[in-house]
């Protein structure tokens, strides 16, 4: 039996874990970490690096099947050269989140599960810790829904699909998600026959104007999808038969899961820490620190603020500043973006249109700019979609983009929100032309255009100006 004391044990070796680590150790501070799986956690292994490598592959299919712009061609799927390209990927981010790079920063690594045996104590295999803080980033896994009949199959989810060497004949999935529809895009893109079963409306947490887009494109590249529509119960039946509460059944070869998250709390024994929690998570304060025991500190999913790779990040800085330098620090969630990786792409940061109506009433303003009006969409043809910002008393409180490459075009307007900017800092910005980033500039300005273009005492000021220059 090994007794450990620290200055911060991390439960969790995944992206918020691993941020917060190898910042607290090269500041100085003792770190334990302790991670009973994979380094690297979801997002290496099982999330953002193998899903967005999949899509990758498929939009290279996708793109030699189109015939456009003159070019004609034909795409041959190799599914499992495909899976060899997501393999090579998470194998080249690998090392950055070994296990040997971080004992090299000075990290003390325990890999195996840990739990609370007391308040103070945390027991991982034989070893006891002892820290002046505990730091639990434990991540979250997929939800099996307690549908009857489900567990006569096997169902996938993002942990498991990416074993696939073969192509699914006919890929369902039930969740129509950010995961579902990626993984139905990339699916079908790569030769699989897909249908995707929704309870409610696709991408229900979206703006539904840009959610439609979305939608309708998969549905463009022969997705079936089915919105309004729950799975009473589930056989197996040559494969896998749902069965929809209004009577009719929907048969595949495989079911892929992607109806939500839950937090990775079951190991850990929290009662014996005098930690409190929900279903969404631990139950946490503004900054971070549980409302029960000021000792443990929760960051990325299992806080229960957002299940976003960049937010664990977000958190680790937090707690950084808060228990490695003493600093105050509280959490902000209003800038925090998130983009679904379907082509089009969808992305958002601060309220949508509708939040931000509830918020701000008519005091709120929304501008507009299409793809459809962008020199770079129109070269390259992606002129489907558009940016709305949204502003409140002259300052960006949020936006919503869909359309080509929209995760990168949302980022300058993420640091508006960020820093609070006003839409004269936006609208004045020099851009690189052409670029779709212009969009966002185009919307702010469209705020000016009427103060500008239809000001009659402008007018009348630009006429007096003109007749007394020489």
């Amino acid at each position: 039996m090994e007794q450990i004391k620290t200055d911060l044990c991390v439960i969790g070796a995944g992206s918020g874990g691993l941020s917060l680590a190898a910042g607290a150790v090269q500041m100085g501070a003792r770190v334990v970490l302790i991670e009973g799986h994979e380094m690297g956690g979801d997002c290496l292994n099982t999330g953002c690096v193998p899903s967005k490598a999949l899509l990758a592959a498929a939009k290279a299919a996708s793109a030699a099947r189109a015939g456009r712009f003159g070019v004609t061609g034909q795409a041959t799927v190799n599914f499992a050269a495909a899976k060899d390209h997501v393999a090579a990927a998470i194998a080249a981010i690998a090392p950055h989140d070994s296990q040997e790079r971080f004992e090299g920063l000075g990290v003390r690594m325990i890999r195996d599960w840990a739990r609370f045996v007391s308040p103070t104590a945390v027991m991982a295999g034989t070893t006891t810790i002892r820290a002046r803080r505990f730091v639990i980033a434990t991540g979250s896994h997929a939800v099996i829904p307690p549908i009857p009949g489900i567990d006569s199959v096997t169902a996938l989810t993002n942990e498991t699909i990416f074993a696939l060497r073969d192509c699914p004949p006919h890929l369902l999935i039930l969740g129509g998600g950010p995961i579902g529809l990626e993984m139905a895009q990339a699916h079908r893109r790569l030769g699989a026959e897909v249908t995707v079963i929704e309870a409610a409306r696709c991408l229900m947490r979206e703006d539904p104007a840009a959610a439609a887009l979305v939608v309708a494109r998969l549905r463009t590249e022969g997705v079936t999808i089915l919105e309004g529509q729950a799975v009473a119960r589930v056989t197996a039946q040559g494969g896998v038969t749902l069965h929809l509460t209004d009577g009719s059944t929907v048969s595949g070869s495989h079911l892929l899961v992607a109806a939500g998250r839950a937090p990775a709390l079951e190991r850990l024994d929290l009662p014996a820490a005098r930690v409190a929690f929900t279903a969404q998570g631990v139950t946490v304060g503004d900054d971070l620190t549980s409302t029960t025991n000021r000792r443990v500190m929760v960051i990325g999913d299992a806080a229960g603020q957002g299940q976003f790779t960049h937010l664990a990040a977000h958190h680790a800085g937090l707690v950084i500043r808060r228990a490695v330098l003493g600093l105050p620090a509280k959490l902000r969630a209003d800038h925090i973006p998130r983009v679904t990786f379907t082509d089009p792409e969808l992305a958002q940061v601060g309220p949508t249109e509708a939040e931000a109506k509830r918020l701000y009433g008519d005091a709120m303003t929304v501008l507009r700019a299409d793809y459809a009006g962008n020199d770079r969409a129109i070269a390259e043809g992606a002129t489907s979609g558009f940016v709305k910002v949204f502003a409140h008393k002259g300052r960006i409180i949020g936006a919503t983009v869909i359309g080509a490459q929209a995760g990168e075009v949302i980022a300058p307007l993420t640091l508006a929100v960020s820093a609070r900017l006003k839409l004269s800092a936006l609208a004045g910005v020099v851009l690189p032309y052409p670029t779709l980033s212009e969009l966002g500039k185009r919307a702010a300005g469209a705020y000016f255009s009427p103060r500008l273009f239809d000001n009659p005492a402008l007018k009348g000021w630009v006429r007096l100006v003109q007749r007394m220059l020489p």
